[in-house]
């Protein structure tokens, strides 16, 4: 079974280390010692954790996509038919290309808010 330092688990929420400890002293996620006296969080427990979270702050879209990245807008380049759109996603940077029209209508530029939706059937998953 793999388990996470109060580091890593935050890295991968997407938190600070300060809110994953706090998280353990409330008893929302539970740790157990290292042979160090470190606290380390079972993956199984995270992983349960970051599912009910995703849950609770998954509201209805009325779309089948399932993948949301909530980022701001860093850089668009307008082509003459489509435009190249790039959003910084917490640590993650999505590159899109999109209709010129669509780039103009939604009115994205550096600063603004937007959402990656991610529909795809094909899906490389990698074990860091």
């Amino acid at each position: 079974m793999h388990s996470y330092r109060i580091g890593d688990a935050a890295a991968l929420l997407g938190v600070s280390a300060d809110t994953v400890r706090r998280l353990v002293d409330g008893g929302k996620l539970t740790a157990e010692r290292d042979e160090l006296g470190r606290r380390i969080i079972p993956g199984p427990v995270l992983a349960a954790y970051a599912r009910e979270l995703h849950r609770a702050e998954r509201e209805s879209t009325g779309s089948s996509a399932r993948n949301r990245l909530s980022g701001i807008v860093t850089d668009v380049i307008l082509g003459d038919v489509s435009a190249q759109v790039e959003i910084q996603a917490g640590p993650f940077r999505v590159v899109a290309m999109v209709s010129r029209e669509s780039a103009e209508e939604l009115e994205l530029e550096p600063g603004v808010p937007a959402v990656a939706v991610i529909k795809s059937t094909n899906v490389v998953v990698e074990r860091s």
